[in-house]
């Protein structure tokens, strides 16, 4: 969620967060950004989805026709539409699964042998199954679902996915922990993008102007992005998030000289960062990209 404090349009009290707020949609591949639409929070968190990933699944294979797509999701977006697309496009899908009364009991027998085998050593236990599931009114068809039949001590934790990948793609504790839990990596280019690139400085008071702020932070995470990318490789910065990026490399004092032919840099002899600037502007250098002067 994007809190809002004004009388910004599009102002929504959305009940989960408990706040006045947008609820921009993020879609990244790895690290790379591919979609920030700002939305008002009056609607299902997945609206939209079908239009961005027709526009992304499109570019994608323009360029690339043989690659595989798979998506990734949390609950929110585990409607029926976004997942018929994806069987008719050829686009794979791994998305959570609200969890009910049908699905808990289908996953019954594990939860027992969870909690036997969680009471037995004191820790944490698992278990999944692998069946065919269909809802009573709002899927078209029945998919294939994995669950997680979890117990901690002295509590459950059943959780459920839902996907059209077969099981000689992946078995279901592969599917689940490998590659439906990488999905949260996903979350933490969003922090980077509303803590640390203030995505959510959404104070004007249209939704096209705060739409168009949005996009300076992406623009703002993409161009960091490329430096960690090319130029961190082999620094102590190569892992590092985009508020450290801000902090320790930019945020910086320095001369600046102006030539005919050159742009002199000069930074204090004192810099603990001096041999990383160094290489980092070899990296980039070393780049096709990288035009030199002159």
């Amino acid at each position: 969620d994007d809190p809002l404090h004004g009388q910004q349009e599009g102002r929504f009290f959305h009940g989960y967060y408990r706040c006045y707020c947008y609820l921009p949609l993020y879609i990244f591949s790895g690290e790379h950004l591919l979609c920030a639409r700002l939305r008002t929070a009056d609607k299902d968190a997945s609206s939209g989805s079908v239009d961005e990933l027709q526009r992304i699944v499109g570019q994608i294979r323009a360029r690339w026709p043989k690659t595989r797509i798979i998506i990734r999701a949390d609950v929110g977006f585990c409607r029926d539409a976004i997942m018929a697309w994806c069987e008719t496009n050829d686009v794979g899908y791994v998305l959570g699964l609200a969890r009910n009364k049908r699905l808990q009991r289908a996953l019954g027998k594990e939860m027992e042998e969870a909690r036997l085998a969680c009471e037995r050593t004191g820790e944490a236990a698992r278990c999944f199954r692998d069946f065919r599931y269909r809802t009573r009114k709002s899927w078209s068809c029945e998919r294939r679902v994995i669950g997680k039949a979890e117990y901690l001590p002295g509590k459950a934790n059943p959780r459920f996915v839902v996907t059209n990948l077969s099981t000689r793609d992946a078995d279901a504790q592969h599917l689940y922990e490998d590659l439906y839990c990488a999905r949260g990596e996903m979350e933490n280019r969003i922090k980077e993008q509303q803590l640390g690139l203030f995505a959510d400085r959404t104070s004007s008071a249209t939704l096209r102007a705060n739409q168009l702020r949005l996009y300076f932070s992406s623009f703002a995470y993409v161009l960091l992005h490329g430096l960690r990318r090319l130029g961190l490789t082999g620094t102590a910065f190569a892992k590092a998030q985009s508020t450290t990026i801000r902090l320790k490399l930019l945020k910086i004092g320095a001369r600046l000289h102006l030539t005919v032919r050159k742009v002199w840099l000069s930074f204090s002899e004192a810099s603990p960062y001096a041999s990383d600037i160094a290489q980092i502007l070899a990296n980039l250098k070393q780049h096709p990209a990288w035009s030199p002067p002159g």
